[in-house]
């Protein structure tokens, strides 16, 4: 089946919005969802550790349809998920870059000189947990996450870590998506 007739019939099983930081990628996954008219379960992934980022989450869930059901898990998404599965039609992570930053933070240890093993092995395994529920629950699936391959090579150990991973499990992602 083409692209053109998945998107006549509705969402396919897995969308993967992927774009840079503040470029307007969990408003579109968000009006994709509600032209659903379905049951919608958002998966944040975000943590209010500062003032900042306790702001951005007020926006995105004021912005969100009262009627939707929010999760909010910093990781281990898959694994919650084939363990309670959902009911919703539409279920939308937002965000992947924050899933993969969480996974690094708890396994690294040390972010001067993280434990890239450790930090990689964790990541692998939230990959494939997501997938696996991706691909165990009847549900289209919106998958937000940041392009971060594009811009400067960071310059701490911490920083091309995450990088790297993040473009690691982009690539997974896009691999297995219906719609990039």
């Amino acid at each position: 089946m083409s692209r053109l007739a998945m998107r006549q019939q509705g969402l396919p099983k897995l969308t993967f919005i992927i774009g840079g930081a503040r470029s307007g990628k969990s408003g579109h996954a968000e009006r994709l969802a509600m032209q659903e008219q379905q049951p919608v379960l958002y998966i944040a992934t975000g943590q209010g550790l500062d003032e900042e980022m306790q702001r951005r989450i007020a926006v995105h869930r004021q912005r969100r349809a009262a009627d939707w059901q929010t999760l909010e898990l910093p990781t281990h998404v898959g694994r919650h998920l084939r363990a309670e599965p959902s009911k919703a039609g539409v279920l939308i992570l937002d965000c992947l870059t924050l899933l993969v930053s969480n996974a690094i933070l708890e396994a690294a240890g040390d972010v001067d000189s993280p434990d890239e093993a450790s930090a990689q092995a964790a990541v692998e395994g939230e990959i494939a947990d997501l997938l696996g529920a991706i691909e165990a629950i009847p549900a289209c699936w919106l998958v937000v996450s940041n392009e971060v391959g594009e811009g400067l090579v960071p310059l701490y150990p911490a920083g091309r870590l995450f990088r790297d991973l993040l473009g690691w499990a982009n690539q997974r992602l896009a691999e297995k998506a219906d719609d990039v």
